[in-house]
């Protein structure tokens, strides 16, 4: 396992630059970019077509800056360079735990100063040149561009979506919640994917209303970068070995798939970045740990879904005209890949009627029902949700 992307470059190519990028972090903020790019694709797609409105906003132009424009710059300006010029400064501190790093109160207080000076000129500057170009304070009417509301879209279901994934993982967690509540709110680990699902697409929904866009067609719009995202942060998952790995498996591969590595069947994750199992005999640094014996790997098979997902979406997008269709069968799919993958991947149970099923099944159950029922909704109305 890689637990940094410095491991990784030293693996690979016997190159060892200490970088202060977590594997995981670094695929994440990849599924963001190509996140980024469909959406942005999709939307195009949409008002190309009418399918969607044009939206603007109006803005005020060259008005003079007020005090708490100031403050805010700076305030910002400090924060970024208070931890920048601390992290150039202690770049060895910072490489050894960037998380425990940025999350603490160590920083560089002349740095913030620098920052918080840079900040003020930069606002003050652009507030020069929009009183160059308008004269005065002038209200517009400014067209809002699709990457704008992509970015929108990013912001929100970045915030929104680590918020419900972490309240969905501590109910699932309660105990060590207890135990620990300050350490499992701020700590990076301990994602509930459906937490943050229903989180973001309420908040996202909410936006796409301010903007004229029905519920049915940001939710097409969404499905395919949904897929995609969630397969390339999978990827981070097995690479890094965060525990999100299925149960013990000691079964021998089955001679459909016995060409394909040993590892895509069962894998004991060495070198795990959370010190899962037992020690690795012979092994110095922080990552020494390997499981006693083999499982399921099961976020390696998630990202080769998820990423599958997206394509099949991807192709048969434009030949779907009937708003919503698109994400009925995203919620299809992706419930039945979530419940059939908790059957062997660790997890909290519950008991119900004799029996132990997770939170997740639960959850990508009516998931299923949800997207079969709008499938049949869709197909019955057809005439009234036409997109074009």
């Amino acid at each position: 396992m890689y637990p940094t992307i410095s491991d990784l470059l030293n693996d690979l190519f016997g190159i060892n630059i200490p970088m202060p990028i977590q594997s995981f972090g670094f695929f994440v903020a990849v599924a963001f970019l190509t996140v980024s790019f469909v959406l942005s694709r999709e939307i195009k797609r949409y008002l190309a077509l009418g399918i969607i409105p044009e939206s603007s906003r109006k803005v005020t132009k060259g008005a003079p800056l007020k005090i708490q424009d100031y403050a805010i710059s700076s305030a910002i300006g400090f924060v970024i360079f208070y931890k920048l010029v601390e992290a150039f400064i202690n770049y060895s501190s910072f490489v050894e735990n960037p998380q425990e790093f940025i999350l603490s109160l160590q920083g560089s207080f002349i740095g913030g100063l620098l920052g918080a000076g840079i900040a003020i000129y930069l606002k003050y500057s652009d507030n020069q040149k929009e009183v160059k170009k308008y004269g005065k304070s002038k209200e517009i009417e400014e067209t809002i561009q699709p990457t704008q509301i992509t970015a929108n879209i990013l912001v929100l279901g970045a915030v929104f979506g680590l918020l419900g994934a972490k309240i969905f993982d501590n109910l699932e967690n309660i105990d060590s919640f207890m135990k620990d509540p300050i350490g499992s709110l701020l700590s990076f680990s301990g994602l509930t994917f459906y937490g943050g699902f229903i989180f973001a697409a309420i908040a996202i929904i909410w936006y796409a209303k301010t903007l004229k866009i029905k519920a049915l067609r940001i939710c097409d719009i969404a499905a395919p970068a949904l897929a995609l995202g969630y397969g390339i942060g999978r990827i981070g998952c097995q690479v890094a070995g965060d525990g999100d790995w299925g149960i013990v498996n000691n079964l021998p591969m089955p001679q459909i798939i016995s060409f394909l590595p040993d590892w895509f069947w069962s894998y004991n994750f060495p070198h795990n970045v959370i010190n899962e199992g037992v020690l690795i005999e012979g092994c110095t640094g922080k990552h020494c740990f390997v499981l006693p014996e083999g499982v399921y790997p099961t976020a390696l098979w998630e990202a080769i879904l998820g990423i599958s997902m997206f394509l099949i979406l991807w192709i048969v997008r434009k030949k779907v005209n009937i708003a919503g269709m698109i994400f009925s069968i995203y919620m299809i799919m992706q419930g039945v890949e979530r419940f059939f993958i908790e059957k062997v991947r660790v997890n909290s149970v519950y008991h119900i009627f004799g029996s132990e099923i997770t939170k997740a099944e639960i959850i990508s159950f009516f998931s299923i029902l949800i997207g079969i029922a709008g499938v049949v909704y869709l197909l019955k109305n057809k005439a009234k949700y036409i997109k074009y």
